[in-house]
């Protein structure tokens, strides 16, 4: 068994109990650093999409109408909330368990790939990001949003204190920076912006087209 294989292991104990205190939880924290992050993620999305790590599903009402969405998660819990989700909105939606480092689906299968507060909380995001390119039809896009590593001095030092207790708690890193692994990984980089002192990072990115 990998490391990142145990570590999630001990995740999806985490995340199963959280599951239902998620939305809850998590809703004061991102009104207050997502601002309209979910609609302008989702409301991009084109074609055959798939999210990953969709959790209870909070971008499923942003999604346009048209496309098809599927959805992967680590937690049957979370994907149960998301299923619910779905089904309060009348939108049709693959619902799929697995690990995002290892993802259950064939080479060029979507055109766009999602993940919004993903990134941060899988045991290395590099295996990850290639997943999310290997899984992308040539000429698809990447959209990311997610809180990363912040560009100014004091701020990235209270991330670094906070990172120790919110990994043991759930582990999600606070100072990750996916950029230059996603530039790295193959895809081109059409639109990169920071927010809140650094702190939320939005892009969207391109796999070359063959």
């Amino acid at each position: 068994m990998t490391d990142v294989t145990k570590e999630n292991e001990r995740l999806l104990a985490l995340w199963q109990e959280y599951a239902p205190r998620y939305d809850r939880d998590a809703g004061r924290l991102e009104k207050m650093l997502l601002d309209d992050g979910r609609a302008w993620v989702a409301g991009q999305a084109k074609g055959e999409v798939l999210e990953v790590a969709i959790g209870t599903g909070l971008n499923l009402q942003f999604y346009p109408a048209g496309v098809s969405v599927t959805g992967l998660d680590l937690s049957p819990a979370m994907l149960d909330q998301a299923r619910d989700r779905a089904a309060a909105l009348g939108r049709e939606i693959e619902l799929r368990e697995g690990q995002a480092h290892a993802m259950p689906f064939a080479d060029d299968s979507f055109d766009t790939v999602v993940c919004t507060l993903g990134l941060c909380s899988v045991p290395d995001e590099r295996p990850v990001i290639a997943e999310m390119y290997r899984v992308l039809r040539p000429g698809g896009r990447l959209l990311l949003l997610d809180h990363v590593g912040s560009h100014h001095r004091l701020v990235f030092w209270w991330q670094r204190m906070l990172e120790k207790n919110m990994l043991r708690q759930c582990g999600d890193y606070q100072t990750r920076r996916p950029l230059p692994l996603v530039q790295q990984a193959g895809f081109v980089i059409e639109h990169q912006e920071r927010r809140k002192l650094g702190v939320v990072e939005r892009v969207t990115a391109r796999k070359p087209a063959a």
